[in-house]
């Protein structure tokens, strides 16, 4: 065998080898295989590279949650069952019996409570009902003095009441809607309305009963007979874990609105004798719990003010800038400079007055170094309650002396600002607007403050108050708006000077949920001594409302 042919015969046996390898290893391959599996087939355009194809196993469906069935009672309020109409995570029956979690009024865990309020036309006298009381009234029975039947309520609030105390007795309510309830109230003024929190308006009085308000700083929902607690009961409760009731303390602003203070005089020098912070003493925790305490200082401070005399004649007013220790101690926080006597020392008192006002960040409004400067709102973000305020000197000429270049307190632009009024509604915000008008000594309110403060209400001030009046005056509403005309005074002497309009005043309470006016409480001053005031016992009380309220034409 020549050479050539046994390489050609190694050659060859090489190849059978590899062959016979290449089946044993790759035989599922071949397409006449039992194990074979085509693949996708996929066509190259001329010029592509073939794409090597990618398998997924498929997932699985996610099997669908078997909720429990939940009712909730129709009896509650929509505005709590709305909360959970769009929930992806509920079933629900409107049978009871069926139902596996329930959702309705009970005294077990509350999740939360929704508020009622015990609320009359706001020209009542009357501050509040024992509880025991008013279930009489329910029960159409004895009726309390001032106050007659029906009780006023629309067919939701009964639907609940009703299912919470029981039925009412025949005759002892009225339905009416809503949008009526209040008209009806004001019509049928003996009568008492049983109201939602979140539906109080400013024309409603909320009574006390058995003490306590919604309206109060320190509420407590599982004290207050109005509050009827929402509880969550069966297999699974967790699923209303975000129920929210319809009163939220997150919500609210007060604002307290105060009348004349001129630390002056007799006051200044009793202030002297008694101590700085004196005339403050009694009522000095309704100032405090204001979110906002506006003051309206009609007296500029000056350095080197005389020493005060009790029996001064001219009406000339400085005060001592350590006076400023009162402002600072019932907590001011917004300084209204619109009075008759900021400029009685001239510009470079006005400017230090300003500068202690700044040095202390309190916003003025009303008056400052320029006119331009006295004329802009202050503004005020509180818990999402968007406030204006904005004022003017309604006498004009030498009391307001604000100019270009000069300070002092502003003569009302009433073009100018019912401009602002409107922008700043459009902008969102509530505007209160306080004047200092011509002092009158009398209750009801002259035709130019009616006027003018029907003016900005009808711009949309929401709140138009007067700061000027040296006694109480009267009280209306425009355009849904609150309007008093003078408050009276909060730090001044004239006690004694025409007895006893001026010995009496009002500190009002305005309060402000969810972007709304929603009340304001009279708290009623009597003053004691040139400088102090206290709150007013019950029968002096209702004294200054009949007088007002007459007044006021109610």
């Amino acid at each position: 065998m020549n050479k050539t042919f046994r390489w050609f015969l190694i050659s060859a046996g090489i190849i059978l080898l590899v062959f016979t390898v290449t089946l044993i290893f790759r035989w599922d391959s071949l397409p006449w295989s039992p194990g074979y599996k085509a693949g996708p087939t996929y066509l190259s355009p001329p010029g592509e590279t073939q794409p090597t194809a990618t398998f997924f196993s498929p997932t699985p469906p996610t099997p669908t949650p078997d909720f429990d069935l939940v009712w909730i009672d129709p009896d509650l309020p929509a505005g709590l069952s709305s909360q959970f109409e769009e929930s992806g995570r509920i079933r629900f029956t409107d049978s009871r019996e069926v139902a596996e979690t329930f959702l309705e009024a009970g005294d077990g865990s509350p999740l939360d409570y929704w508020i009622y309020a015990l609320a009359a036309p706001f020209p009542t006298v009357r501050d509040g009902l024992p509880s025991a009381a008013l279930m009489k009234l329910w029960e159409g029975g004895e009726k309390p003095q001032g106050f007659d039947l029906p009780l006023l309520l629309s067919p939701e609030t009964s639907r609940i009441l009703t299912s919470w105390w029981g039925p009412p007795g025949e005759g002892a309510v009225k339905l009416v809607e809503p949008e009526n309830l209040i008209d009806q109230a004001w019509s049928l003024r003996t009568s008492l309305a049983l109201v939602p929190f979140e539906q109080l308006s400013p024309e409603w009085k909320v009574l006390r009963v058995d003490g306590v308000s919604p309206l109060d700083d320190r509420f407590d929902p599982p004290e207050y007979f109005l509050s009827v607690p929402i509880t969550a009961a069966g297999s699974n409760p967790a699923f209303f874990q975000d129920l929210k009731g319809n009163r939220d303390e997150g919500k609210f602003t007060s604002v307290v609105l105060t009348g004349v203070t001129a630390l002056v005089r007799a006051t200044a020098w009793t202030m002297e004798v008694k101590g700085i912070q004196y005339p403050a003493q009694d009522i000095k925790d309704w100032l405090l719990e204001a979110d906002i305490l506006h003051i309206s200082n009609e007296v500029p401070f000056l350095q080197g003010c005389p020493y005060p005399n009790p029996s001064q004649k001219g009406l000339r007013f400085c005060s001592d800038p350590r006076y400023i220790q009162l402002l600072e101690s019932i907590g001011t926080d917004v300084v209204e400079l619109t009075g008759d006597h900021f400029g009685d020392y001239g510009p470079d008192a006005m400017l230090y007055t300003l500068k202690l006002y700044q040095e202390r960040d309190w916003p003025y409004y009303g008056g400052g170094a320029t006119s331009q400067e006295a004329q802009e709102p202050v503004l005020f973000d509180h818990n999402g309650n968007k406030i204006a305020f904005l004022g003017c000197n309604a006498k004009g000429g030498g009391y307001a002396t604000a100019a270009p270049a000069y300070p002092g307190a502003v003569a009302c632009d009433f073009p100018k600002m019912t401009g602002q009024i409107k922008d700043l509604r459009e902008g969102g915000y509530l505007p209160i607007a306080t004047f200092q008008h011509f002092e009158y000594y009398v209750y009801p309110a002259l035709p130019d403050q009616i006027r003018d403060a029907r003016t900005l209400t009808n711009a949309g001030a929401v709140i138009v108050s007067g700061s000027q009046a040296h006694q109480p005056q009267a009280i209306e509403f425009n355009e849904g708006s609150f309007v008093h005309h003078g408050l009276g005074n909060l730090f001044f002497d004239q006690i004694y000077e025409i007895p006893p309009n001026t010995a009496t005043a009002f500190i009002d309470r305005h309060l402000f949920y969810d972007g709304r006016h929603i009340s304001t409480e009279l708290l009623t001053i009597q003053f004691v001594d040139f400088a102090r005031a206290r709150p007013m016992d019950a029968g002096e009380r209702e004294t200054l409302l009949r007088t007002i309220f007459n007044a006021s034409g109610w």
